[in-house]
């Protein structure tokens, strides 16, 4: 990366980075509970000929769709608070506008999926009103990824600039920004 003047002080930036660290582990996790509702969701359609938005499977399903990108965008919020994360001409991350994309389209598919059973009733899901669900969380994902290892790799950066109180702690962050970290063995 390429010497960026100190626009905030050191202690301030990391103290962020480990802020919007706590929101993406929530997020994270909302993202998680996704999953388990994936499950919930899919044995509910074995068993019940026909559900609709109203379903309690899906009010926690599609309340993610919603929360997630508001979440994401409380972090993108939050993310201009720290200058080195901003994206090319002081834009905002790519990796976050990636992320806030993939669970906006997740958000809007779901007015799109009610109409699409409201004409046809079949329930599977290998219907193209379902693909949008998962190439949104897809792109999502990826996005998210690519951000998180942004503030990583930034507090990683801090990390070595800031002396640690440990010696040890500090001679691995030397070693992790000179990428020898897992070339010789460590004692």
């Amino acid at each position: 990366m390429a010497q960026m003047p100190a626009l905030i002080p050191k202690e301030v930036e990391i103290q962020r980075l480990k802020k919007i660290y706590v929101m993406v582990i929530m997020l994270g996790s909302i993202a998680a509970s996704v999953e388990v509702d994936n499950f919930v969701d899919g044995s509910l359609h074995q068993t019940a000929i026909r559900d609709s938005a109203f379903t309690p499977a899906h009010w926690w399903l599609y309340s993610h769709f919603v929360a997630l990108p508001l979440g994401w965008g409380f972090v993108a919020m939050y993310d201009r608070r720290v200058p080195a994360l901003r994206g090319p001409g002081n834009s905002m991350n790519t990796g976050l506008k990636i992320t806030i994309i993939g669970y906006l389209a997740t958000m809007f598919t779901i007015g799109i999926n009610e109409m699409w059973h409201f004409w046809f009733v079949e329930e599977i899901f290998a219907v193209p009103n379902h693909w949008m669900f998962n190439m949104g969380v897809v792109v999502a994902f990826m996005g998210a990824l690519a951000y998180v290892v942004r503030v990583y790799a930034r507090l990683v950066e801090l990390g070595a600039e800031t002396p640690g109180k440990n010696p040890y702690v500090a001679e691995m962050y030397k070693l992790a920004l000179e990428g020898k970290l897992y070339s010789r063995s460590i004692p």
